[in-house]
């Protein structure tokens, strides 16, 4: 009898546990805590040696249009610089509605641009609002695939990639193998004068934009990673604002496309590239100059100069290869070309070229440690001036993040 008791008491022993361990791993448990706010970012330290001249106002990332278009423009040569205007910080908020899922999110760095350009400053990056496929707010564009940002650490790379953050609507599409997107987005373009820059006759023209950039995007995903295909079109007007003699107003047709690959070449490399052409798109990427230039049209002395959309061709190609779990290196090229118009100035941007080499060191996940070595190079568009540079950057970098759930059987 006791030999039975005993018998039994292991029996149910083993199937209390048994229940246990199915209470442990059923849906109802694994879906018992969901996450509904996160904080998100990184500090990040970049020191760094320029050997030859750089616009001081952008002396701490590498940007092709901001190296000297003159001889001796930033002189002299060589200059420290320390920086940490890439470091960013991110919320990202869940909550349930009878429409579904709702995530907002707001995103700021320490970059300042226009009136605080050079600065260490907050600035916006992004706040949305998604809800299903539906997506309204300012982020990245449906032009811009940023999966192929390149892991460099320098914050400005690279001139030839499809990027910009935009106010938009967007709808959006995802299954196992295909992913699509179309949004309608902010307009925006900007101007070359060019060798009539200071005639009194262009101040008052002014952009005229009526209609939304039209953007759409289509992925096909496969094993090793994907491919990308990518278009925007948007409608550019100006108009002169007081009564002239002759006509200065005008409008262009701006249109674009890319097509990019993230593909994993083997259990350590992975590669990255795009190319991209289109005119009048100068705006959609993340170093190329003016989106309209001056064309000269003395044949029509009603309207003796025309503005015209500039064409532009820009591309990228980085590999990104794992030495060990903690050792990495990024090495790659990136080119952007515009075919400028005949009444743009001789020292107009033209060409650029960009290209670097690094090792990283990430001996936990969150910091992040390397150094970089990076080379660029202008062109002007007629005068024969050229100008490049040469750097090494070390950078430090402290990952961030915390996220709060709730229990929804609560």
């Amino acid at each position: 009898m006791d030999y039975l008791n005993f018998s039994l008491t292991i029996k149910l022993q083993q199937v209390l546990y048994l229940l246990l361990f199915l209470f442990m791993i059923s849906p109802a448990k694994a879906q018992e805590e969901e996450k509904t706010f996160e904080v998100y970012g990184y500090i990040k330290t970049d020191i760094g040696y320029n050997i030859d001249q750089m616009n001081p106002d952008w002396i701490d990332l590498l940007r092709v249009t901001k190296l000297p278009q003159c001889k001796d423009q930033f002189a002299p040569n060589g200059k420290i610089y320390f920086g940490m205007r890439d470091t960013r910080i991110g919320f990202n908020n869940w909550s349930n509605t009878p429409l579904g899922k709702l995530k907002i999110n707001f995103e700021f760095d320490l970059f300042g641009v226009g009136p605080n350009v050079g600065q260490t400053i907050f600035r916006f990056r992004k706040a949305y609002g998604e809800l299903g496929k539906f997506l309204i707010g300012q982020t990245e564009s449906v032009f811009t695939d940023v999966e192929v940002t390149p892991n460099t650490l320098d914050y400005g790379a690279p001139p030839g990639r499809a990027y910009v953050r935009t106010i938009q609507v967007r709808y959006s599409q995802t299954s196992e193998h295909n992913r699509w997107a179309v949004a309608l987005e902010q307009p925006g373009a900007t101007s070359d004068e060019g060798i009539y820059a200071n005639r009194i006759e262009l101040q008052n023209v002014r952009a005229q934009f009526k209609l939304p950039d039209l953007t759409a995007q289509y992925r096909r995903i496969m094993k090793s990673g994907y491919i990308e295909l990518a278009g925007v079109l948007e409608w550019i007007r100006w108009k002169n604002t007081v009564i002239s003699s002759i006509d200065l107003s005008g409008e262009e047709l701006g249109w674009g496309f890319y097509i990019s690959s993230k593909y994993q070449l083997n259990s350590k490399t992975l590669f990255k590239g795009q190319l991209v052409y289109g005119k009048g798109i100068e705006n959609y990427l993340t170093d190329a100059a003016f989106d309209i230039g001056i064309k000269n049209n003395f044949a029509n002395p009603f309207r003796p100069i025309l503005g015209v959309a500039l064409p532009v061709l820009g591309g990228l190609a980085f590999f990104e290869h794992k030495w060990t779990s903690k050792w990495s290196s990024t090495i790659g090229y990136s080119g952007v070309r515009i075919y400028n118009a005949d009444a743009q100035a001789g020292n107009a941007f033209q060409n650029g070229n960009y290209a670097i080499v690094n090792l990283q060191y990430q001996p936990v996940s969150q910091l992040q440690t390397g150094v970089e070595l990076q080379w660029g190079q202008r062109r002007n568009f007629s005068d024969g001036f050229s100008s490049s540079t040469v750097r090494v950057q070390f950078s430090g970098k402290y990952n961030i993040s915390h996220a709060f759930y709730k229990n929804v059987n609560k």
